[in-house]
């Protein structure tokens, strides 16, 4: 009965806040015994003391008459366990979090029982305890703000020459756990964005600005593993391979975003020391270099990441010095950026000093598809890039007496798939990039063409420089065009970073190159295609091709990101090559996809819209005679079992299956763009009648005679389509379907030789119509180049719109 007169403590009272506090501060000595007492005192005193700082307010005050801090402080002395210590941290992290009070909060942070506790030597050998120690740490900077950071850095002298917090903090920032460092981040950030003028001054000093030169040299690692992980997928094209890549790209841009963060809080000196560690310690001696097709020993990185990393710290890192010193940097030559072999201890390339010597070394790029997903330009920002590569003067073929930006230019006129993809996505990243100067754009060649032509009208209106005679004029930049913004950075490329920039075509560009030459290359090979393996599908793909490059130019974000360059890439195996169409046919398809580009580009450099569809000739109507009317196949073409006269067909034998031979008709016939050699069998019914039992892609058949028997017609029966039209397909996540379609083969006996050339005969005549049609539907983008010359000369000598295209556009 005695114990009806006891009356049990509410968990939510003063009373059990004192009741544990006193119990709390009769602990002398912690074992297994009190071990659990001592846990579950400190974890209900964090809940009390949370639940009065919402409800009542005499909680805290007597958290602070007792000194509750301090027993803490005691019993973290008195614990030789891991476990009372995380606990600790625990109830000391959820107080800090969940007091709204800033009372509260200045009493926390008061007496130095904070800093205390955060320069405790806690055994960082339990992983967990890192992790709750960290915890603690992020608690406390997510207070922070001009007021409660003095309560926890030590000045003297006006100068801030502790603050516990922030150093022990980015001891860190490196840890293999990644939640640890992320929480890392998230403190600086929090420490940067108070905006204390001591203590942004104390952060960019040394020897805690070591600290951002330790993270740039992280990120550099970063980055070469990327390349090695980019270079190792050309032969271990595996979904595992992919995952890793796509891994690491996240980790890289992780780490850009959080350098951007840095810099958005405005921290002048932590701004600097970023851009700097950059530019030595990655860019000049890793990326630049590798933007050449010669690579030199020692070279850390091939073209691929290298276009990858530069666009992606120009696109994220928004830093005027850094994105006008890159773009300066690429007036410099080659050579300038070749590092030292005397500086690679360990195989790695230092930022110690530039050789002028050029070491070559066998290529390792590989050679990818053109992405156009990659690629994002607005209709505000049209592209002059087409009157740059024009003005590209090439005084030889050495490229390390090339300046970057002619070599750059250079890669699209001549270079392959990889280094068309590469330069252009470096020029588009330029042209998107909001904190390069103006003049910096014009000295590129690639400002664009509306705000060039205003700028030089304003010019040539206040009369500066010679601002109406180039508005008026053909020729290129003059050397006041460029401005001093460009000397500027030319001249502190050479006094901070060592990097001379003794290239004649800095201030002047003549016109030497022409972009023509590279235009009609690539259309001379579109012609061949015509007659090639896949002109039935030709016109199809360059419809395709040209919305997705539309879409790409035109979206207001990429569909793609760039990253989508660094995955491998399906390519046939050497077996699949040799003769094969379908090797053909992915030929035709990058050729397309440049193409495509190339007259898109063309179109934005004179500020014209990119019609919905690419400009060809509608079909024409088929004559009468032609032997597919004969014949009676219409535009859906012949179909099995369907009936079709054999006025022109020839008699034939093949035997599909051995010791099996089969008379049929043999016709080849072609419509428009589509054509098809036929194999029907005669009705005996009708006279000069068959009826459908195979028909094939009339393209790429490749008819021969057989060398030894006259009567024999061999001919290569191609897939009726191939699957790379699907990008999907096209990636390296196992083995695509397209290793089940392969070439056929026939073999045709004729009665007599006669009657074999006249098949044969029959074959080329309507392979002739055939490319000739696609052919003439292309003609209009095939001339676009002498269309094109019309509309700038008139841009150039109007401030009118240029006029409407006269190529008839086909709304297929």
């Amino acid at each position: 009965m005695w114990f009806s007169f006891w009356k049990p403590r509410d968990r939510f009272s003063l009373d059990e806040l004192r009741y544990l506090t006193d119990q709390l501060m009769k602990i002398q000595v912690i074992n297994k015994v009190n071990k659990d007492f001592v846990i579950e005192a400190l974890r209900s005193i964090a809940e009390l003391i949370t639940y009065g700082d919402q409800h009542d307010s005499s909680f805290f005050e007597f958290f602070m008459e007792k000194q509750v801090m301090e027993e803490f402080v005691r019993v973290l002395r008195l614990s030789r366990t891991v476990i009372i210590s995380l606990q600790l941290l625990q109830t000391v992290s959820i107080m800090i979090q969940n007091l709204k009070s800033e009372h509260s909060i200045y009493y926390m942070f008061s007496n130095e029982y904070i800093n205390y506790l955060i320069t405790y030597k806690f055994d960082f050998r339990s992983e967990e305890l890192v992790s709750y120690y960290i915890s603690f740490l992020r608690a406390i900077s997510g207070k922070l703000n001009k007021n409660t950071i003095s309560l926890l850095i030590k000045i003297q002298n006006d100068e801030v020459v502790a603050f516990p917090l922030y150093e022990e903090a980015i001891r860190f920032a490196f840890h293999e756990e990644s939640m640890v460092c992320t929480a890392v981040r998230a403190l600086t950030l929090n420490v940067y964005h108070v905006g204390d003028e001591f203590v942004n001054k104390y952060v960019s000093s040394k020897p805690r600005a070591d600290y951002f030169l330790n993270l740039v040299g992280f990120f550099r690692d970063q980055c070469i593993s990327l390349n090695k992980l980019v270079a190792n997928a050309t032969n271990n094209k595996s979904s595992e391979t992919t995952s890793k890549i796509l891994s690491a790209v996240d980790d890289i841009e992780d780490n850009l975003y959080y350098f951007s963060d840095v810099i958005s809080a405005g921290i002048p000196d932590v701004g600097r020391l970023i851009t700097d560690n950059l530019l030595k310690l990655l860019i000049f001696p890793y990326l630049l270099p590798s933007l050449r097709r010669e690579l030199v020993h020692g070279t850390m990185f091939d073209a691929v990441a290298s276009v990858y990393v530069l666009c992606c710290i120009l696109r994220i890192v928004k830093m005027k010095d850094l994105a006008n010193t890159v773009a300066a940097a690429l007036f410099c030559h080659m050579k300038a950026f070749t590092p030292s072999s005397e500086a690679r201890p360990n195989g790695y390339t230092c930022f110690v000093c530039f050789s002028h010597e050029s070491q070559v070394a066998s290529s390792g790029v590989n050679d990818l598809e053109l992405d156009f997903g990659s690629l994002r330009l607005t209709q505000n920002s049209t592209v002059c890039l087409r009157k740059s590569i024009r003005d590209v003067s090439l005084h030889d073929n050495t490229e390390s007496h090339l300046a970057l930006r002619d070599a750059l230019l250079s890669y699209i006129t001549n270079g392959d798939d990889v280094q068309v993809m590469g330069s252009i996505n470096i020029m588009a990243t330029l042209l998107q990039t909001k904190e390069l100067d103006e003049s910096m754009l014009d000295a590129l060649g690639i400002l664009p063409e509306r705000k060039k032509q205003k700028k030089l009208l304003l010019q040539a209106l206040v009369g500066e420089g010679s601002g109406e005679e180039q508005l008026f004029s053909a020729e290129g930049l003059t050397k006041e065009g460029c401005g001093d913004e460009l000397t500027s950075y030319i001249d502190r490329l050479k006094n901070q970073y060592g990097v001379s920039c003794s290239c004649p075509e800095v201030r002047e560009s003549p016109r030497v190159h022409n972009f023509q030459d590279s235009y009609m290359k690539c259309s001379n090979r579109l012609i061949k295609e015509c007659r090639g393996s896949w002109p039935d599908l030709l016109i199809a793909v360059f419809c395709d091709e040209w919305r997705k490059c539309k879409r790409a130019i035109e979206a207001s974000s990429p569909r793609k990101e760039l990253k989508c360059i660094l995955l491998p890439q399906h390519k046939l195996s050497a077996e699949d090559q040799s003769d094969s169409s379908l090797a053909s046919g992915e030929r035709m398809c990058e050729l397309v996809k440049v193409f495509v580009l190339f007259h898109q580009l063309c179109i934005f450099s004179v500020g014209r819209p990119l019609p919905d569809q690419p400009p060809m000739n509608p079909p024409i109507d088929f004559p009468e005679k032609c032997r597919a009317k004969t014949a009676g196949v219409d535009k859906i073409g012949p179909k099995p079992s369907a009936e079709l006269s054999l006025v022109d067909a020839v008699p034939c034998k093949i035997a599909f299956e051995r010791g099996k031979e089969r008379h049929f008709s043999f016709l080849a016939i072609s419509l428009g763009s589509s054509g098809w050699v036929v194999l029907a069998e005669e009705l005996t019914s009708k006279v000069h009648r068959g009826v459908v039992r195979i028909a094939a892609p009339l393209a790429g058949c490749n008819p021969k005679v057989d060398d030894k028997h006259s009567r024999w017609l061999h001919l290569r029966i191609r897939p009726t389509n191939f699957p790379y039209r699907d990008a999907v397909n096209f990636t390296c996540q196992g083995k695509t379907k397209s290793r089940a379609l392969v070439d056929g083969r026939w073999t045709l006996a004729f009665p007599d030789e006669s009657s074999c050339k006249s098949a044969l005969s029959m074959i080329v005549e309507e392979l002739n119509l055939q490319s000739s049609e696609v052919e003439r539907m292309l003609r209009p983008l095939l001339d676009f180049e002498s269309e094109l010359e019309r509309s700038v000369s008139y841009l150039n000598s109007s401030d009118l719109e240029p006029p409407s295209p006269r190529i008839p556009v086909n709304s297929l």
